[in-house]
């Protein structure tokens, strides 16, 4: 006889419930996943409510879009999991119910095939305060097997949303929202470059009918894993959909008995898209950044677009003097100082001092740096190699991929699986830290790799996880070509990331809004670049350059002997405002605004405990209209007042003629005002921010 009881459990975190359930011990289904039930819900009548009806041309059940969907059940769609034994035989596992364990916050499921000697496990884990469930999956064997797809747990994607979020991108122009409509079939992304990229951030975002920024219901998912991803967003022959994320296919070169996919942080929003972001920027912040001290985010010098390769003692201190005039606190040494390193085609990997630009080595530039009340930084890239250097010609074995391989910035990949490769690189990079007082590294990856590997990634995460034990107190950015390797996976080992190397305030404006989706103040670096932008060719005012900067972790990359006066005079001021308000700006939530008018991009950053915000408007383009639209706040009390000021009202242009009060005063309104209603704002030229303060009273 068939045993068709159910099996039920539910995770709740305050704003959703998640409930998983199954019958004929086998692998569980996502019954429900949403705002949350009441504590009474009897969960079996819930998931036998839950079942789809048949007709015809259809089997005489649906098969279960299980948690790892198995092909051997007749499921119509991909699997959740591709495996061959040893000797190359498909496997088609048939996993069987074999214990459950759950508490207050967590459940982890155990299923087993005994035939084919497998065993899964399915971990959910809930958080109260930033409301994201974390889930994984394992899959172990008896014998070495050959893996070429595993997912983490198969969450299926509402029936009410008429479209999917996902991000792409491209070096300088990150974090581009790409939006695809639910249809039968498949959407099908694959990372396959060995690094999480710039075209490929493995995020999804899933709103349903009518969501916005600010309201409405949305879900969202992130993957965090730096070595490449792939996502399958399908929807099936009967209706459903499901979501996988999971490694890059074919990633675990080498057959193992064990095998466990990256974290999946997943979320529900029933404020629209800021819940989701909101969540993703707590939960980075308070759950999974390890800070190597606890001082304020201090303003950031990068010398990068000041000198390039040209390294000159002389010259650095110079600007390193400007650069602590201008109110920076921290001063970053860019690629240049090493090896023969006159241009990008030689010695990487040999990190040692040049003798020819530093004689007495990099004490008296980092004495000079300290006497100037700043801390010191200095760049790596110590995955890569260059043909030209002195490690490739003593062991060219130590080089990823084929002798032959198209390179990359003059460059190859390190293959960071061999033990004695990150033995390598860390001895010389502990002399260096050892040697000198630094504590920051920014740590590049300047190309994809010849071919994608797991053990690549995870050797990775062992040198920087080795050196965070023994330099503790050195904080770390992850840059790849700017925006190619952020993730969850390696700001767990890293405190800040190089979100573009684009220093063009235009483009920044919306590669920081999209980027916050996910990612928090505290993490972002944002610098104010050279009045002309090496990357684009554009000219930008230093107001607009600085606000930019000032809505992230900010910091200066330029010559500061370009400055004027009044360009001086402009940065001091709103890097002070910076600083004045850099504490409650770290822990606060940014939120994206709806905005009426298309041209402006407008954030909310809003106090942890709600008593001020500020409200970032960022005019991109040419309005279509001529006078400005309001522009609505969000999560405000409706009841109380707040005192709202103009923050840089005199930048008001000549072609601003009327007389709107914020040009004038500040004001005191409701919160449901500013929320209903809206702010009225004057007129302002493309390429320019407004700043308004608000303090609830």
């Amino acid at each position: 006889m068939i045993d068709d009881t159910f099996q039920a459990w539910r995770l709740d975190d305050g704003r959703q419930t998640l409930v998983l359930a199954t019958r004929r011990a086998r692998l569980p289904e996502v019954v429900y996943w949403g705002a949350p039930l009441p504590a009474d819900e009897d969960l079996p009548t819930l998931a036998e409510a839950s079942i789809l009806d048949v007709t015809g041309g259809m089997l005489d059940e649906n098969p279960d879009l299980s948690i790892c969907p198995e092909a051997i059940r007749t499921f119509p769609g991909q699997p959740g999991l591709i495996l061959r034994d040893t000797d190359g035989t498909p496997l088609l596992p048939k996993f069987c119910f074999d214990g459950a364990e759950q508490d207050e916050t967590s459940l982890t499921l155990y299923y087993t095939d005994q035939d084919a000697m497998l065993h899964y496990k399915a971990r959910f884990e809930t958080d109260r305060h930033s409301r994201i469930i974390t889930t994984s999956a394992t899959l172990e064997a008896d014998r070495p097997v050959h893996l070429h797809w595993l997912s983490a747990p198969v969450i299926p994607a509402p029936q009410l949303s008429d479209e999917m979020i996902d991000l792409t991108g491209r070096w300088c122009g990150e974090f581009q929202l790409a939006k695809t409509p639910w249809t039968a079939g498949m959407r099908y992304r694959e990372n396959r470059t060995g690094r999480t990229g710039h075209e490929h951030f493995p995020g999804l975002l899933v709103p349903c009918r009518g969501a916005t920024n600010t309201q409405g219901q949305a879900y969202a998912f992130h993957y965090g894993w730096s070595g490449g991803h792939k996502m399958i967003a399908e929807e099936l022959p009967d209706g459903r959909r499901q979501i996988q994320f999971g490694h890059a296919s074919r990633m675990e070169v080498e057959p193992s008995t064990r095998f466990e996919t990256a974290p999946l942080y997943i979320t529900y929003s029933d404020d629209g898209l800021n819940g989701c972001a909101v969540s993703f920027q707590r939960h980075l912040r308070d759950r999974i950044l390890t800070p190597a001290n606890d001082r304020p985010r201090p303003v950031h010098y990068n010398c990068w677009e000041a000198v390039y390769f040209d390294h000159k003692l002389d010259i650095l201190k110079d600007i390193a003097t400007r650069a602590a005039d201008l109110g920076a606190e921290r001063f970053v040494l860019d690629d240049g100082w090493f090896g023969q390193r006159d241009d990008d085609t030689t010695s990487l990997s040999d990190w040692e001092v040049d003798p020819r630009k530093y004689p007495e080595g990099l004490g008296p530039l980092i004495d000079h740096v300290h006497a100037l009340d700043m801390s010191f930084g200095i760049w790596f890239e110590p995955e890569m190699i260059n043909p030209d250097s002195n490690i490739h010609r003593a062991h060219p074995d130590w080089a990823l991929g084929s002798e032959d391989q198209t390179l990359g910035r003059q460059q190859k990949a390190l293959n960071m699986a061999l033990p004695e490769v990150r033995d390598f690189i860390y001895d010389r990079m502990a002399a260096i830290l050892s040697k000198y007082p630094i504590d920051y590294i920014k740590w590049d990856h300047n190309r994809v790799l010849p071919m994608p590997d797991a053990n690549q990634t995870r050797g990775s995460y062992a040198l920087i996880d080795r050196l965070r034990v023994d330099f503790p107190a050195v904080e770390i950015e992850s840059c790849a070509s700017g925006g190619g390797r952020i993730d969850f996976g390696i700001m767990k080992r890293t405190q800040r990331v190089w979100l573009s190397d684009s220093n063009d305030a235009l483009e920044r404006l919306r590669i920081q809004h999209n980027a916050a989706l996910f990612l928090p103040m505290v993490v972002t670096g944002s610098h104010v670049g050279p009045r002309h932008c090496h990357t684009s060719g554009r000219n930008l005012d230093i107001s607009f350059r600085a606000w930019v900067a000032a809505q992230r972790h900010m910091g200066f990359e330029m010559d500061p002997r370009e400055l004027t006066q009044e360009e001086e005079r402009v940065l001091r001021e709103i890097t002070g405002w910076w600083k004045h308000n850099r504490d409650w700006m770290s822990r606060a939530d940014i939120l994206r605004l709806d905005s009426a008018d298309p041209a402006v991009i407008a954030e909310q950053q809003l106090s942890e405990d709600g008593q001020k915000f500020v409200v970032f408007a960022g005019k991109a383009d040419t309005s279509t209209q001529i006078a400005p639209r309001p522009l609505g706040l969000t999560r405000l009390d409706a009841k109380a007042l707040y005192r709202i000021t103009l923050m840089n009202r005199i930048s008001a242009p000549n072609l601003s003629r009327g007389q709107p009060v914020l040009k004038e005063e500040t004001i005191d309104v409701s919160g449901a005002y500013l929320m209903n209603r809206g702010l009225t704002l004057p007129w302002s030229f493309p390429e320019t921010m407004w700043v308004i303060e608000g303090e609830r009273l």
